[in-house]
């Protein structure tokens, strides 16, 4: 095929380009990595202050030779703060992590027992953290999600700085934890965060609070199901853990009428009109509580009592609290909300969910996990689907928009 001089020559400039910059590309990184591994060997000297040997500090750091610059993108998007209350709990608290649950509860009822009597935690609200932690433990499977904790942090402390205090802490503790031997260094691994093992603890919380619950000599939150549960056991009893006490109730408010702020009693809260969603008494009057209604005074709302706020010690997020709580509740026996999340469609269930994102991948707009838990990428599907429909492009896992995909 015969091509002009002047398209011949368009193409060797752009081919140009592109080479200059591949090249210039390559120069910033392998500055970066330098800059990175200054910041090593920079480091080592806290390290060693910190009470590091310069032998764990070696192999600490053996292969990490540039950041993680996945660590940075996840960094930015946190859902405990940017979705909204029903598409978080949606994704957590459904009938798939309930029927788990209490299959785990069965697996490990030895445990939790010997757990419960240690601690005097109830065993739902500890399977409902490892439930939101890790998905019982399917999530430590997962390349995609888990790290080497060395380099997340240290890509943190060096890469980002709202982060950086909190990871060169962490960084340290985390050395700390692999020069005790509890755990090797291949199996040091943990979240973009560098939150590790079954229950997800970041390492200053694991120096403070790790559990040898099965006797082998190790706190491996890693690989021993009951060393994990035992230690977020013990991290919610030392922060006041009320025994025997529920987190919270769904509550009924009066139509009308403007309710006051802060922590009050029970008995002053039906003075109020407050009363329990389910109809039932409240079990003692002189429990101090405080309103909060998470979706508005239209959605569900909840008189939280102190143990909803010692779980914000594991995650300082109400919505976090809520979904192990509400998960917790359901695992045990208990029905799920009496009123519904003031949600702008008709929801659908984890499996009709699942449904969904195969419609989707059939269609082309989809390829991620078919799973029920609709994140980013499905929201983006379903959208791109709406839009060629003709639909309002809101991005909702609906029953709406499952009834016009199943005639597709």
């Amino acid at each position: 095929m015969m091509v002009s001089s002047t398209g011949f020559a368009r193409r060797v400039l752009i081919a140009a380009a592109v080479a200059c910059l591949g090249f210039a590309a390559t120069a910033n990184g392998a500055a970066a990595d330098a800059k990175f591994q200054s910041w090593i060997q920079d480091f080592r000297a806290t390290a060693l202050n910190s009470g590091i040997s310069a032998a764990t500090y070696q192999r600490a750091f053996a292969g990490v030779t540039e950041i993680d610059p996945e660590v940075l993108q996840k960094a930015k998007f946190q859902p405990e703060f940017t979705e909204p209350v029903w598409g978080y709990l949606d994704n957590r608290v459904n009938e798939q992590s309930v029927a788990t649950g209490r299959e785990m509860s069965r697996k490990y009822s030895r445990w939790l027992g010997a757990i419960e009597k240690s601690y005097g935690v109830d065993r739902n609200i500890l399977l409902a953290i490892w439930s939101m932690e890790t998905n019982f433990g399917e999530i430590m499977k997962r390349d995609d999600v888990m790290r080497d904790a060395v380099r997340s942090l240290a890509t943190l402390a060096y890469a980002d700085p709202r982060r950086t205090k909190y990871a060169r802490t962490q960084l340290i503790a985390a050395m700390k934890i692999l020069q005790t031997g509890d755990i090797d260094r291949s199996h040091l691994t943990g979240s973009w965060a560098g939150a590790l093992g079954h229950t997800q603890f970041i390492p200053t919380s694991y120096l403070a609070y790790a559990v040898d619950m099965d006797g082998n000599g190790k706190r491996d939150i890693w690989n021993s199901v009951p060393d994990a549960l035992a230690t977020a056991a013990n991290l919610l009893r030392k922060n006041g853990w009320e025994s025997g006490r529920t987190w919270g109730y769904e509550v009924a408010l009066p139509a009308g009428r403007k309710l006051p702020g802060g922590s009050h009693t029970i008995a002053e809260w039906q003075q109020l009109g407050v009363v329990r969603a389910n109809g039932k008494p409240f079990p003692r009057g002189s429990e101090k509580a405080t309103l909060k209604v998470p979706d508005g005074r239209a959605g569900p709302a909840f008189l939280m009592t102190r143990n909803f706020f010692v779980l914000k010690n594991y995650n300082n997020a109400d919505k976090y609290a809520l979904g192990v709580g509400l998960l917790a509740d359901q695992i045990s026996g208990a029905s799920g909300l009496r009123q519904d999340w003031n949600r702008p469609f008709t929801p659908i269930t984890m499996k009709e969910r699942e449904e969904l994102q195969s419609h989707l991948r059939e269609l082309g707009y989809y390829d991620g996990k078919v799973d029920g838990k609709i994140g980013s990428s499905s929201r983006d599907a379903i959208q791109a689907f709406q839009k060629q429909m003709g639909l309002d492009p809101d991005g909702h896992p609906s029953k709406e928009v499952l009834t016009v995909i199943r005639k597709k």
